[in-house]
């Protein structure tokens, strides 16, 4: 059997987030999506917790005049210029600021995708074996196949 999926229909989604563990999953994916012809959506999601009588992003110094939303924006921006760097080639990796819960933006994005991407970083005296809380999600909840890269 061919297949008949044209390269700009083929996408990998990432869950990026900064950490060395997110970091790990990108390049993962990129060098995925080099072997297999694929664009990679990196995604990078914020949420503004909820403070008691004004927001987080509006709290006094949080933030130094930078938004959350452009903070998250600045992170996924620098982390595929390190990685993208670090692993070379020519793949085309579109950044996503999204904002809400990550598992469920993954999982939202993930639809139609060939593949999800997210690291591990799973707590507690057994983390090695663990997955982490989004990662846990996805694997069980994800429209498609997921790859765990783990820290």
């Amino acid at each position: 059997m061919v297949d008949q999926t044209s390269p700009s229909d083929r996408r990998i989604v990432v869950g990026v987030d900064g950490s060395e563990c997110s970091k790990n999953a990108l390049a993962w994916a990129l060098n995925q999506a080099r072997r297999s012809g694929a664009r990679v959506e990196a995604v990078c999601t914020w949420q503004e917790p909820a403070m008691y009588g004004f927001s987080y992003a509006s709290a006094p110094g949080v933030f130094e005049g930078e938004s959350l939303s452009a903070l998250t924006e600045k992170t996924l921006h620098e982390t595929i210029a390190e990685v993208s760097g670090r692993v070379g080639g020519s793949v085309e990796v579109v950044p996503m600021v999204v904002e809400g819960p990550a598992a469920m933006v993954l999982l939202r994005i993930a639809a139609g995708a060939e593949l999800l991407v997210v690291g591990s970083r799973g707590h507690g005296a057994f983390s090695g074996m663990l997955l982490g809380s989004v990662s846990q999600h996805c694997v069980q909840h994800a429209p498609c196949p997921v790859a765990v890269i783990p820290e």
